[in-house]
């Protein structure tokens, strides 16, 4: 059994983790760490997970999670992971971090869009992008893996198989919404319940954080050709789900049967996106609960835009799910190990 310890264990994608890691066949879990509720048990801050764990959340310690631990997720905030992944590294500790400490390569380039300098530079080439359907090889073989975005994961496993086949020729949309629970479990005045309820609003309009990570892993996955992307994010009055819908200028004209077919080969062997029947298109209810994408494919008649829509549950596919999934094959184990749940309907 592996043994496994969640860093950052009592926010939303924390407690995601502990849920997915409970049904997990072959890893338990050893330590899970929230220094503000440290002595709190696990079932007394979520009673959904009370079944599942009888132990205490426990105060941070680098030298007992190296002891304890086999591989190590971290949960923590935006600029927190750069200040303990290298000790933990420097251990020989297999780490899956959910921040975007380690997403982009370019210190200069994180520091523009989260404000603050990257304390660990070096590991910025060290960490594999952590999206198991465009770089799965490089995962199977790194220590460090950093895993998408929510909006990441959704748009660019839309977006892939366009620009891998070169389809792309022009400015690409990306229409995206995304449920409240992707604002994490801090409370805020934005996503206090009488501010969202019957609403839908978009926000970071100018420039959203994962925009850099859409942009960067395409052009990777298309030959260097430049990728310019229009992201605009919407909130939603959701617990979960993320639906893009995705606007892409075809180099040369095609039908939906057509990009259908470069879609469906491109994913022919990949567990969790699976690609809906014509004139079926994805529901964020469909996949909540799963590690799953959905895919509909269209093209407007008398078009040239090829339009992607694409939905998952951001914090499963979005966020834990996909971390887990990456942890399988850092680990060697089979990549669909303990995510294989349907999504919960209704």
């Amino acid at each position: 059994m592996l043994k496994a310890g969640v860093i950052g264990a009592s926010g939303y994608t924390g407690a995601e983790l502990l849920r997915i890691i409970a049904l997990h066949p072959e890893v338990d879990l050893v330590l899970a760490t929230a220094n503000r509720y440290a002595g709190e048990s696990i079932g007394s801050l979520y009673p959904s997970l009370a079944q599942a764990y009888t132990g205490s959340f426990e105060s941070f310690d680098p030298v007992l999670a190296v002891e304890a631990c086999d591989i190590l997720f971290l949960g923590l905030p935006h600029g927190e992971s750069m200040k303990v992944l290298p000790e933990l590294a420097a251990a020989g500790k297999k780490i899956v971090d959910l921040s975007a400490d380690f997403r982009l390569d370019d210190a200069d380039e994180y520091k523009q869009w989260y404000g603050n300098a990257h304390t660990a530079p070096d590991y910025l080439g060290q960490a594999v992008y952590g999206l198991p359907e465009i770089n799965r090889d490089e995962i199977c073989e790194t220590q460090i893996t950093a895993n998408p975005g929510c909006y990441s994961t959704c748009a660019l496993i839309g977006l892939f198989p366009a620009a891998k086949a070169g389809l792309i020729g022009g400015t690409v949309v990306v229409d995206a919404k995304s449920g409240i629970s992707g604002a994490g479990r801090q409370l805020t005045l934005g996503t206090h319940y009488p501010q969202v309820a019957d609403s839908v609003e978009p926000y970071a309009v100018a420039g959203h954080r994962h925009l850099p990570e859409i942009v960067n892993e395409l052009g990777k996955v298309a030959q260097g050709q430049t990728m310019n992307v229009v992201f605009t994010p919407h909130l939603v009055p959701m617990n979960r789900g993320i639906l893009c819908t995705m606007y892409i200028p075809l180099k040369e004209t095609m039908d939906a049967a057509h990009a259908r077919r470069i879609y469906r080969e491109t994913y022919a062997d990949e567990s969790f996106v699976h690609l809906l029947d014509a004139d079926n298109y994805p529901q964020t209810k469909a996949v909540q609960g799963s590690n799953n994408c959905h895919i509909g494919i269209e093209v407007p008649a008398g078009s040239d835009i090829l339009v992607v829509m694409a939905a998952i549950d951001n914090l499963v596919k979005g966020a834990s799910g996909g971390a887990v999934q990456s942890m399988n094959l850092m680990c060697g184990l089979p990549e669909d190990m303990g995510l294989t749940s349907p999504g919960l309907f209704p």
